[in-house]
């Protein structure tokens, strides 16, 4: 008998847990998977998660629409594990934030079933591996980060599908290969775009230039990026920064749109480029801007054929070197006649020999005639007649002086 009294006391107990296990909705089971693959939670952030709720709309970090999860929201508190696959059952998830934890291992690709995903945040995390093939499925999807992490291998070709994207940044991973075929083309809505510090290769897709919506700094640094800069980098809109440094780039830099009027900063790292904004010149062979130390001009600049490809026209030079010798003389010969006319200077010996008796001594004086002066001759000087050649011409010093 009490045996028996024993059990009912147990069941009785035990049911009401039952009851609660039962009532909580998929969404906080789902949830609660997540949560046991978390090993460490210094911060107790999901110590509010548990089997007493019928769903995880009150949990800490969840938000809910009609009782459905649309966003998990986790960041920096430190959570150490993995990311649960579990979250792709989340039928009505929109927003994943888990930035700035400690979460380790690779992505799950069943994390991309959850196909009304808007926003992936996972940056600053230890996560690794390759970023699963079903990233294609994500239609919705406007933001992916990645950064600072250690994703490796190439990005998976059907990344393109996300033509939603808006926000794309994957810095400081180890990324490689080459940015998938189309990237340009289909990803027209895309915004922002940073894949710097990872390990990309190949050409420059030449079709970036198609992302009109652009905004900011378009970072491609500190990658492997080999060849040309494509000019169609310039068809991006003029406000928006390129940082192309830091990757083995080769070739003369083009001087349109975007790439125009850029200072040297943006293409430094890159041995093999030449031309402006950088000191290095380009060989003869290669479609070369002007040396740096002279002003761009662009190419639809009207220009006319210099001599030796880089000076003034022979024409140009004839005339500025007759223009040059024609002004000094005008400039002599004007000179000379205002000098004439203001003072005329000559040497005065002594009295014995020109008629100006000052002591016997030879000296230099200059004779300033004035008006006076010249109608009145001094009483000292001496007058001389002069005799004309031609009878018909009548003067005397004294006209001549005036003169």
């Amino acid at each position: 008998m009490l045996a028996i009294l024993a059990v009912l006391i147990l069941l009785l107990c035990s049911s009401p847990s039952i009851v609660v296990l039962s009532s909580l909705n998929a969404d906080g089971v789902a949830l609660l998977s997540f949560k046991q693959s978390v090993k460490d939670d210094p911060a107790g952030a999901l110590s509010s998660w548990n089997y007493s709720d019928e769903t995880p709309c009150s949990w800490n970090g969840i938000t809910c629409k009609d009782q459905r999860v649309i966003s998990v929201s986790i960041p920096k508190k430190k959570l150490s594990g993995a990311v649960s696959s579990s979250l792709g059952s989340l039928s009505e998830l929109r927003h994943v934030n888990l930035r700035s934890n400690n979460f380790s291992g690779n992505l799950p690709s069943e994390l991309f079933k959850a196909q009304r995903l808007q926003s992936l945040v996972l940056y600053g995390n230890s996560l690794s591996g390759t970023l699963p093939f079903e990233v294609g499925n994500l239609k919705y999807l406007q933001t992916l980060d990645l950064s600072l992490n250690f994703f490796d291998g190439s990005l998976p070709p059907s990344l393109i599908q996300c033509k939603r994207l808006r926000n794309l940044v994957l810095h400081h991973n180890n990324f490689s290969g080459s940015l998938p075929d189309g990237f340009g083309k289909n990803m027209a809505l895309l915004e922002k775009l940073d894949v710097s510090y990872n390990e990309f290769g190949g050409s420059i897709p030449g079709d970036l230039g198609n992302l009109a919506n652009l905004q900011g700094t378009v970072d491609l640094s500190h990658n492997m990026f080999n060849g040309s800069i494509p000019a169609s980098l310039g068809n991006l809109p003029e406000n928006v920064y390129i940082d192309l440094t830091y990757n083995k780039l080769t070739g003369p830099i083009p001087q349109n749109g975007a790439l125009a009027n850029r200072g040297p900063t943006a293409f430094i790292g890159n041995p093999g480029l030449c031309g402006p904004p950088l000191k290095n010149l380009c060989s003869s062979g290669s479609e070369a801007s002007p040396p740096f130390s002279f002003p761009y001009l662009p190419n639809s600049y009207p220009h006319q054929d210099v001599v030796g490809g880089g000076g003034l026209s022979k024409a140009a030079v004839i005339a500025i070197v007759v223009g040059d010798l024609v002004g000094v003389c005008v400039i002599g010969l004007l000179f000379a006649y205002c000098y004439s006319r203001i003072c005329s200077c000559g040497r005065r010996r002594d009295d014995y020999e020109y008629g100006f008796k000052k002591g016997g001594r030879v000296r230099k004086e200059c004779l300033c005639f004035t008006k006076d002066e010249l109608e009145t001759p001094s009483e000292n000087t001496e007058q001389y007649d002069l005799v004309p050649l031609d009878e018909e011409v009548g003067f005397d010093l004294d006209e001549l002086l005036k003169a």
